[in-house]
């Protein structure tokens, strides 16, 4: 008799084909079935059929009709519960590469790796009962459901990326949140209509601007005004966290729509940019409207307040992204918001930038750094799928522009973003998430841009396939409304409506700009920088830095002291016992001792300071020590948190060996608590130039550009040490081109003690701009190089130091110098015992104020000679710098040469040997009288 085993037949197919090979591999009441012949017919023709019933007892596991043995029929069913489990936990891996995510349709077809074919289910009868575990919250479901359940939740316009996350409690908390609604939202009449009325906002927005300011560039968020619906309903999703403030930092596209849809900036104000009818207010500053920030307060649905800042951002896309986390974790840490729940960071980012910039992976690895973590950032990738005319499989090597941020073990929701209610859908889980886990989230918004990367350019010579499919495709809200109207929760009257309300508010917007004008108010000096000033340095007074001598020895003593059950290193015994003598007076103070000094003084008055590089707990030369291991522990104790119980907050990291995202993040931080003492040290100063794009698009011209100070102190070791040209070099050069207008301060210091009072001066003046200091290496421990504990109680910081032991009446050559150079030049002077020779240090190079260069140089007569000297080679250095300023300060009273190192396309050479011989011939045509006693081929040169 043929026997039919149904939904069974493939696997009894199977057992049969083992059964072939070796019949001790099947089970042995099968091997007996197989013996008697009982299926050998059956599985030569048998169709399967729907016939099956749930075997009572199996927990609804599907069992055919069939007359074999009740120990085959648990197998069987084991086998297709097996099979089962296994497509759920595909779908839930997988389902992502199978969602319909590009709007446009373009996307290849991935293979089909869900089919129930692929997992043997082919041939079940749908409506067979399978175990489905945490599955929607239910025991149990027939297969056809279950399918359904999947393909809804991981396979619509949601796909969703978070398997690969270690922590079972995230990735339940996900399933549970995405599987019990099938990953859609539930969305009032009243919500729909908000949404339709944001997408209507955006799109005439931009429509308008393209008819009324013909050829102007924009950016245009065209193709993906879903971003303005998503940023609505992000911030109405905060209502249910007590949020206070959301930082965001987005690159230009859509960057006007966002202001004037999100932010509320004013209408007049952005059309008043497009006019650009008052050019006499932005000469030599400003920037483009499309990189200008704003800050506002949006009052939400519950009355509830949030205050929301766009960040300024340069043409530099992802650069500022750790400015934003920056500014997050500093104003988390003014409200005292230690959980990190009440201020949000929001990235938005640009698919190609976002898989192409370096920045990107250095900020998100700042993300669980405990000197770095804001509580989670919420990044939202327009994904345009095209650079500015590069292809996906030429701008990246992985199947997603968002493939970097699987390193944070973070959900990624792939989400077409011409289905706006799935927007709705993956606003909500990201901030519920966010604020749950303290994680970053990553949403990944297919869309398209309509227009090229500006709107003056165009995208049909590289992407014409693309473009074609564009050019037919209808917008965002036109697809929505579609929607609405099909379903009856809309008419196209209503919609109508809408747009018509939105299209007269624009128009009698420009007409007023057109008509009255309006002249863009200045938002600097607002908050919690009223009362710091910009502008002149000459407008500011000195101030005064010195602290008394009871005071620093007080300080001295909690600073040298550990507690009883602590066990230092041996040569941090021998460290403390050396403070100690410099606190009694009985040595003089060493660079280290007077930098933890300053920042004692500054933490005892109540001064916040925040601290950060690479290897600056220790110090990148083990000078600072300002965190002490226990020997025997591991135990860590900051002497610098121990003063008084009244003191200011104290933080110092060493941060991971990154320059740009670190500088960036410390610039961010300064940006948002002006009373802080922000430092940011550089392991070589050479390492900073991995950061050149911060230097020079936010911290030397932010103030120009967009009226933003900031008071961060950067820390870059400098000098000619015979370390190789990596070593040696921090670029003074770079820093003193960059100077103009006041913008910021360098220096170059040559004593303890001018450190001292230079990081004090920092604080207690209320001028912010940021500090630049070429901090020593050898000098940190030179003999010479040292302070009394009376010269921080008696003095202050000294732009220019003047030579007190020269007789200006002997004096007939000038050495102007600045750094360590100083220490060869007056060592090489004694030991000549030259009393013609004066050296003037110049402490700060910028701004240089001439009244304290000529009181310094006051005492010499008229046309004495005057020589700039630097380690640096002619190129570099300050020379060509103090060779544009000086002659005019000095109005012809001397005349003005150098003697440096000959012009070199590398800072310094490889080898010790040689650099001894050249510093030696470099101190040696500074102080000879006649330049023939010198090496004269190498002054040639030189000079």
């Amino acid at each position: 008799m043929k026997q039919d085993f149904g939904v069974n037949q493939s696997l009894v197919e199977e057992l049969y084909q083992r059964y072939q090979r070796n019949p001790l591999s099947v089970d042995p009441v099968w091997r007996e079935y197989f013996k008697k012949g009982g299926a050998t017919e059956s599985l030569k023709s048998a169709n399967p059929g729907p016939r099956a019933r749930r075997l009572s007892g199996s927990g609804g596991l599907p069992i055919a009709t069939s007359s074999f043995p009740p120990s085959a029929d648990i197998m069987v069913a084991t086998d297709l519960q097996s099979r089962v489990t296994a497509m759920v936990d595909s779908y839930r891996s997988r389902g992502h590469r199978q969602a319909k995510l590009d709007p446009l349709g373009l996307l290849p077809t991935p293979p089909d790796e869900l089919s129930l074919r692929r997992f043997g289910l082919y041939s079940v009868d749908p409506e067979t009962v399978f175990s489905i575990g945490s599955l929607t919250g239910q025991s149990s479901l027939p297969l056809r459901d279950i399918v359904h359940l999947l393909q809804e939740t991981y396979c619509r316009s949601i796909g969703v990326e978070f398997k690969h996350i270690d922590e079972p409690e995230i990735r339940h908390w996900l399933q549970d949140r995405m599987e019990s609604t099938c990953n859609h939202t539930d969305l009032n009449h009243e919500d729909q209509i908000h949404i339709l009325s944001k997408l209507t906002d955006a799109e005439m927005f931009e429509r308008f601007l393209h008819t009324n300011f013909i050829g102007a560039k924009r950016f245009s968020l065209e193709g993906a005004e879903s971003v303005i619906p998503f940023l609505e309903l992000l911030l109405r999703s905060t209502m249910r966290h007590d949020v206070e403030d959301v930082i965001i930092g987005m690159a230009h596209r859509g960057r006007l729509n966002v202001l004037a849809n999100v932010m509320e900036k004013s209408l007049l104000e952005i059309f008043a940019a497009f006019e650009d009818e008052h050019p006499e207010l932005h000469l030599g500053q400003g920037d483009v409207k499309y990189h200008l920030g704003y800050s506002s307060d949006r009052i939400l649905p519950n009355g509830r307040s949030v205050h929301i800042s766009l960040a300024f951002n340069p043409s530099h896309l992802e650069w500022v992204n750790p400015v934003v986390e920056g500014r997050a974790r500093a104003k988390q840490d003014r409200r005292g918001d230690v959980d990190r729940r009440k201020v949000i960071p929001l990235l938005i980012h640009g698919d190609a930038s976002f898989a192409g910039q370096g920045v990107v992976t250095e900020t998100l690895n700042l993300s669980q750094l405990r000197g770095y973590q804001t509580g989670g950032t919420i990044h939202l990738v327009i994904n345009n799928q095209i650079g500015f005319t590069t292809a996906p499989d030429d701008a990246r090597s992985t199947p997603y522009a968002t493939d970097i941020t699987r390193m944070l073990r973070c959900p990624i929701f792939h989400v077409n973003g011409e289905d706006p209610e799935a927007i709705a859908q993956v606003a909500r889980l990201a901030i519920d998430f966010r604020q749950r886990f303290s994680r970053d989230v990553v949403i990944d918004m297919y869309c398209y841009r309509r227009h090229g990367h500006n709107e003056g350019d165009e995208p049909r010579f590289t992407q014409p396939v693309m473009y074609a499919a564009i050019d037919q495709h209808e917008s965002v809200r036109e697809a929505y409304v579609k929607r609405l109207v099909a379903t009856g929760n809309l008419t196209e009257e209503e919609a109508n409506d809408i747009a018509k309300r939105r299209h007269e508010a624009l128009e009698k917007a420009l007409e007023e700009t057109r008509t009255h004008g309006f002249v863009p108010p200045v938002y600097a000096g607002e908050g919690v920088w009223k009362g710091f000033p910009g502008g002149a340095d000459s407008a500011v007074e000195k101030v005064a830095t010195r602290v008394s001598a009871t005071k620093l020895e007080q300080l001295f003593a909690s600073l040298n002291h550990v507690p009883d059950d602590f066990t230092p290193n041996p040569k941090i015994k021998r460290l403390l016992d050396t403070r100690r003598a410099q606190a009694a007076g009985s040595k003089p103070l060493d660079w280290g001792a007077a930098e933890t000094l300053a920042y004692a003084t500054l933490l005892s008055a109540g001064t916040r300071i925040r601290f950060s590089g690479q290897d600056s707990q220790r110090g990148t030369f083990s000078h600072r020590h300002a965190v002490l291991f226990d020997v025997r522990s591991g135990k860590r104790y900051f002497p610098l948190k121990h003063l008084h119980s009244s003191q200011g907050v104290f933080e110092i990291y060493d941060s991971p060996l990154s320059e740009a995202g670190v500088l960036g993040f410390e610039y961010g931080y300064s940006l948002d608590y002006p009373d802080a003492l922000v430092v940011w040290e550089a392991q070589f100063g050479d390492f900073v130039n991995a950061a050149q794009v911060i230097i020079d698009q936010f911290i030397s011209s932010s103030e120009d550009k967009w009226k933003r100070l900031s008071g961060l102190v950067m820390l870059l070791p400098h000098g000619f040490e015979g370390q190789g040209p990596e070593h040696s070099s921090a670029r003074l050069e770079r820093f003193l081109a960059l100077c103009a207008e006041d913008n910021m301060q360098v220096c170059n210091l040559t004593t303890p003690a001018q450190l001292f009072h230079c990081l004090r001066r920092q604080v207690i003046r209320p001028y912010r701009k940021p500090l630049i200091i070429m901090t020593p290496k050898s000098l940190l421990r030179h003999p010479a190089a040292t302070s009394s504990l009376e010269s921080l109680a008696s003095e202050d910081f000294e732009r220019v130091l003047h030579d007190t032991s020269a007789d200006p009446k002997r004096v007939t050559r000038i050495l102007l110098c600045s750094g360590k150079i100083y220490y060869d030049l007056d060592e090489e002077r004694k030991k000549r015992d030259l009393k013609n020779v004066a050296i003037v240090r110049i402490e700060q190079l910028y701004p240089l104020q001439s009244k304290h260069l000529l009181d310094a140089l006051s005492a010499y007569k008229p046309g004495t000679d005057l020589v700039w000297i630097q380690e640096e080679p002619r190129n570099m250095g300050g020379w060509y710098f103090m060779n544009a300023t000086l002659p005019d300060m000095l109005n012809g009273r001397h005349p003005l040469r150098s003697i440096c190192r000959p012009p070199s396309a590398s800072p310094a050479t490889g080898s010790l040997a040689s650099h001894k011989l050249e510093q030696q011939w470099l101190v040696d045509a500074a102080l000879c009288h006649d330049e023939k006693d010198a090496h004269k081929d190498y002054i040639a040169k030189a000079s």
